[in-house]
């Protein structure tokens, strides 16, 4: 525990005293690939079991009322909306893309997959593989000693699965090293097990490592035949720690459509087009409250690795910043959101506005008199939001401070597209680049630091270069709308 304190301590101390490249104690490799854009995106026509689309008052949701959700929405700036999905009765009724997010794009998830490695552990118990009572100890026996049989010896499954584990081996260790397996085993008890709610991404990180113990395979090797091919779902992709097995409790990135089928799955109670994919007994018992929550995280509890919903039975696979999947039974209605927040667990602005529009005394018919007028509405609202409608405002988002959108006159442009056309400038420091701090330590990619800026022209186009430590970085500047690119941060694709 003390060589986890001391690299976080050291972690923080370099990045005060502002030095750059991989300041972790983690050995980093490539692994994330570009969004595959060339099969078709947006990919509905191409994809495997699309969902079928559907006008929103045939489920019954007004058209107007949806608008109205978008609008509310993007008038949030601390928000800052990315993608949205609206699925009633297995039916897509509104799925909208903010500029300069495309929609349907694979997004980061955060711990919105922890949701995900719990249906996984209920696919290993109905197997006979693994019980909830089972001690984590037993289940690596062979890293058994002396000291985490007596530190770790009431530490459960169903204590991972709740948040009840108390290990004090949290997300700060993943930057301490590569055996993550081990420095959880290693850690004490920051509480009692399974009396004490304490969220802890570890504790899914060692559910994935079961998974791996037991069966040899990692979590999306035993996902493939069990979720991701029976579902149609092939644009994913889910990070690993420096040993192989998947991080478990984030780094996956998943599509909306494909976020919102595993919503509807819970919905199914674990069937899919007649297949059992998720025990129904585990569907039932894993979104049922067992733990109490603080409530700046929830005003609900917790179930087995994932959140309660405001309505009677709903449940929300959650994740920061913005990202969520949540299921109205009630309803059989599912919500995605992605986003780029500030906020962290469910009592936000985001889930608040959401909870305006669709919890509450909201009780929906089963289908609404046709509205034309209310449906043309909404589709120019979701045409001005992803930024197609001419002569509209834009919305800029993004970058490292966020400003009001500037309209700059053509003559003016030239002029300052001149005027910058083949400068170079050294940076005075280096310790800034483009990836966000977060990003950074959650994906062990840490800046070389923007050393040089420089400009070139191309008729009407500017473009910026960044040279961070031996990667020449280039992007169009988007003067009327986003420009967006491919971006590669020492190996890993990014889409800005």
């Amino acid at each position: 525990m003390a060589k986890t304190e001391l690299a976080v301590a050291e972690l923080i101390w370099n990045m005060i005293a502002r030095k750059t490249g991989n300041v972790g104690k983690v050995d980093f490799f490539p692994q994330k690939p570009a969004f595959p854009f060339g099969e078709g995106f947006p990919g509905r026509e191409e994809a495997e079991q699309p969902l079928e689309r559907a006008i929103p008052e045939t489920q019954g949701i007004s058209s107007a009322r949806i608008a109205a959700f978008l609008k509310d929405l993007a008038l949030h700036e601390s928000i800052d909306i990315h993608q949205i999905m609206l699925v009633r009765n297995g039916k897509v009724i509104c799925e909208c893309g903010f500029a300069p997010y495309p929609a349907g794009m694979w997004h980061a998830s955060y711990s919105m997959c922890k949701s995900i490695t719990g249906m996984a552990i209920g696919m290993l118990i109905a197997e006979g593989k693994l019980k909830l009572g089972d001690k984590v100890i037993d289940v690596f026996h062979t890293r058994k000693n002396l000291f985490n049989i007596f530190r770790l010896k009431d530490v459960t499954v169903e204590n991972l699965l709740d948040m009840t584990s108390c290990v004090s081996f949290n997300e700060t260790g993943i930057v301490s090293g590569n055996d993550w397996v081990r420095g959880y085993l290693e850690s004490g008890l920051a509480g009692v097990p399974g009396r004490d709610f304490e969220y802890n991404s570890m504790n899914t990180y060692m559910l994935s490592a079961m998974i791996t113990e037991i069966t040899g395979e990692s979590l999306m090797e035993y996902l493939r035949p069990r979720l991701w091919e029976p579902m149609g779902i092939r644009r994913i992709f889910w990070e690993t720690c420096p040993k192989g097995i998947t991080k478990g409790g984030w780094g996956l990135f998943i599509c909306p459509e494909d976020a919102a089928k595993l919503g509807m799955l819970y919905l199914q109670n674990g069937n899919w087009k007649g297949d059992q994919l998720v025990p129904e007994e585990w569907v039932r018992t894993s979104s049922t409250l067992h733990m109490e929550t603080p409530s700046e995280m929830s005003s609900h509890g917790y179930g087995y690795q994932m959140w309660m919903g405001g309505r009677e039975g709903s449940f929300n696979y959650n994740g920061m910043l913005g990202q969520d999947v949540l299921a109205y039974r009630d309803l059989n209605m599912v919500v995605v959101t992605n986003a780029g927040s500030k906020e962290l667990f469910q009592n936000c602005v985001l889930l608040g506005i959401v909870k305006k529009y669709f919890e509450g005394d909201y009780n929906p018919p089963s289908r609404l008199p046709d509205d034309l007028r209310s449906q043309i509405m909404l589709q120019h609202v979701i045409e001005e939001m992803e930024g197609r409608r001419t002569g509209l405002p834009v919305i800029e988002k993004g970058g490292w401070e966020k400003r009001k959108a500037v309209y700059i006159r053509s003559t003016l442009r030239q002029n300052r597209i001149h005027y910058l056309d083949g400068k170079t400038y050294e940076m005075e420091e280096k310790h800034v680049g483009l990836m966000p701090l977060m990003m950074q330590v959650f994906h062990n990619n840490f800046t070389d630091g923007i050393g040089k800026i420089g400009f070139t022209a191309a008729g009407n186009r500017l473009f910026i270069h960044l040279f961070e430590g031996e990667e020449e970085i280039s992007l169009e500047i988007g003067f009327v709308k986003a420009a967006a690119a491919n971006v590669s941060f020492h190996g890993d694709i990014y889409r800005l």
